[in-house]
C-alpha cells in the first residue's frame, strides 16, 4: 500500500519550449582555436613528461572534467589530445553531456538560470530532452552513456560535431565516460527521463572507467574543475583496481595526479589539513593530492582558469622534447 505522503510529481503537466526560444550565453564564438600558450607553468612541463612516458609504456592517462571546462571553450584542445593519443579516457558529469550535445546540435548552450527559473522554463527545452531517448535506447542495447550520445552526434552528423568531445571519443574508440547524479541535470526534469536507464548506462561507464584505471601504474590522472564527481568516482574505481592488482601480485601505486581549479590551496598541499579547517572538505585536495598518492605516487596542483590551464597543458604536451634533444 502506497503511503499518502509518498506522492510523485506529474511530469506530464510540464510545458516544454523549443530551443529556438532560448537565449544562450555561449556560442561558437566562445570556442577557442588551437594556439600555443606564450608562457607555460613548470608544473605542466612536468605533467607533459609524465604523460609522454606513460603512453610509451601503455599506462593510463585520464582527464576528469567539470562542465565548466567545456563552457570555457577548450573543446579543440581536448579533442586534439585525444586524437594524438595523449589521453586514454575523459570522464565528465551529466552537465557536460548537455553542453556537448547542445553545442553540437545548435552551436550554442548555457541558459541564464536567473532569467528562466523565474517563470519555470529553466531546463525545459524540447531538443535537449532527446538525450533522454538516447539514454533509454542505450540501456536496452547495453551501451555506455558517453558512447551512446557520441554515436548519435557522430552518425547523425550534427552540424557542429567537430567540437563534440563525445563524438570524438566514439569516432576514435576512446572511452568518454559520464558519471551522473540523478536530479543534477536539466534532462532529469523531462517526462521522458528514465532514471533506471541513466543508472545502468552511467554505471557501465563507471566500470569502463575502472577498467582504464587498471593500467594506472606509471600513468596520470588529471582533474580540472570537478570538486565532487572526479575525486569520488576516481577513489572508488582506484580501490577496485588496487584490490584486484593485489590479488595478482601487481602494484598500482606509482602514478601522478594533477588538480587544476580556482581554489587557493597552501604551498603544503601535499599534507592533509585537520577536520576543523574548511579546506579539509575540498575533496580533490585530500583525495587526489594526498591520500591516493601516499604509497609511491606524486601530485601537483595548479590554480587557474580552464581557458588558461588547458591550453598550457596542451602546449606543454605538443611541444615536449626529451632532455638532451
Amino acid at each position: 500500500m502506497k503511503h499518502q505522503n509518498y506522492l510523485e510529481f506529474d511530469r506530464s503537466r510540464l510545458k516544454v519550449t523549443p530551443l529556438s526560444e532560448r537565449k544562450n550565453n555561449l556560442t561558437l564564438r566562445d570556442i577557442m582555436t588551437l594556439r600555443f600558450s606564450s608562457a607555460v607553468q613548470e608544473t605542466f612541463q612536468i605533467i607533459a613528461s609524465r604523460i609522454i612516458t606513460a603512453r610509451r609504456h601503455n599506462s593510463a592517462v585520464v582527464l576528469m572534467i567539470g562542465a565548466h571546462v567545456l563552457r570555457a571553450g577548450t573543446q579543440r584542445y581536448l579533442i586534439d589530445m585525444v586524437e594524438k593519443g595523449h589521453l586514454t579516457c575523459i570522464a565528465m558529469n551529466g552537465a557536460g553531456v548537455v553542453h556537448d550535445f547542445e553545442f553540437a546540435l545548435i552551436g550554442s548552450t548555457t541558459e541564464s538560470v536567473s532569467q528562466y527559473i523565474r517563470d519555470g522554463r529553466f531546463g525545459l527545452w524540447q531538443e535537449t530532452s532527446r538525450i533522454n531517448d538516447i539514454v533509454s535506447s542505450a540501456a536496452k542495447n547495453k551501451m555506455g552513456l558517453g558512447e551512446a550520445v557520441g554515436r548519435v552526434i557522430e552518425e547523425e552528423q550534427f552540424p557542429n560535431r567537430d567540437i563534440s568531445i563525445l563524438a570524438a571519443g566514439y569516432r576514435l574508440g576512446i572511452p568518454i565516460t559520464v558519471h551522473v547524479g540523478i536530479g543534477y541535470d536539466i534532462v532529469h526534469e523531462h517526462y521522458n527521463c528514465d532514471g533506471a536507464a541513466y543508472g545502468q548506462t552511467s554505471y557501465t561507464d563507471f566500470l569502463r572507467f575502472a577498467k582504464v584505471l587498471d593500467s594506472l601504474e606509471g600513468g596520470v590522472v588529471m582533474n580540472f574543475g570537478s570538486a565532487v564527481m572526479a575525486p569520488e568516482v576516481y577513489l572508488k574505481a582506484l580501490a577496485m583496481v588496487k584490490n584486484v592488482a593485489r590479488q595478482e601480485g601487481r602494484s598500482i601505486s606509482k602514478f601522478t595526479t594533477l588538480v587544476c581549479d580556482l581554489v587557493n590551496l597552501p604551498s603544503n598541499y601535499h599534507e592533509e589539513h585537520s577536520r576543523d579547517n574548511p579546506a579539509y572538505y575540498f575533496r580533490p585536495w585530500k583525495t587526489m593530492l594526498v591520500r591516493t598518492v601516499a604509497d609511491g605516487g606524486e601530485s601537483y596542483y595548479v590554480q587557474g582558469h580552464h581557458a588558461e590551464t588547458i591550453p598550457q597543458l596542451w602546449t606543454a604536451i605538443s611541444s615536449f622534447k626529451p632532455k638532451g634533444i
